[in-house]
């Protein structure tokens, strides 16, 4: 179920937990035998909140951390393609009512990238009105951590209507096996772009 919409701006932090997508045939509780599934070993949450024209974004992931392929900090972070192909922290972003929707990602590398969609799937174009997005990523003894704060787009500040998000996540593993996170997976395969999927609300 989604979460109210609050009445102004300056919202409170909303923790979250993320779940990966289980194909089927594979259990979604733990494994006791046989081959472990997508995410096994790894534990994915979070808060966020919108602070006037910012919405700030805190992720925590915990576990085997190990198993988890992370790509090695750049000197030059910069915007790019295919993020998701390896572990990539992403967020989804709408005006309730409206199709158009923003895909954000952000690489442990600092490399990153905002697509601004029409709707579903379709018209995506690079996020003008960015030249660089803040955020960090801070490996700490035994977890890995996000931290983003993001300016709003124009016409996402002066939306009347609630602003509807959805937390994602790619993990990448050993032997280039990949788990898809999110709060729900209201679908029968993962796709971060449904719009039931966006269940946090400000």
């Amino acid at each position: 179920m989604k979460t109210a919409c609050p009445e102004h701006p300056e919202a409170a932090w909303q923790s979250f937990v993320m779940h990966p997508f289980q194909p089927e045939g594979v259990p979604a509780g733990p494994i006791v035998s046989g081959p472990a599934g997508p995410g096994t070993g790894l534990e994915l949450t979070g808060q966020i909140r919108r602070r006037g024209w910012t919405l700030e974004l805190a992720m925590r992931l915990v576990g085997d951390l190990a198993s988890v392929v992370l790509a090695a900090p750049s000197s030059r972070p910069e915007r790019r393609d295919d993020l998701w192909r390896s572990t990539c922290f992403e967020l989804f972003i709408a005006a309730a009512g409206e199709p158009v929707y923003r895909e954000v990602n952000l690489s442990p590398s600092g490399h990153w990238n905002v697509y601004r969609f029409s709707s579903y799937r379709q018209g995506m174009e690079n996020e003008r009105s960015l030249q660089a997005l803040p955020f960090e990523f801070k490996p700490v003894p035994g977890s890995i951590e996000l931290a983003l704060a993001w300016p709003l787009p124009d016409d996402l500040r002066a939306a009347k209507a609630c602003l509807e998000v959805g937390v994602c996540a790619v993990i990448e593993q050993r032997h280039g096996q990949l788990s898809y996170w999110a709060l729900t997976h209201p679908g029968v395969e993962a796709d971060f772009h449904r719009r039931d999927g966006l269940l946090l609300r400000f």
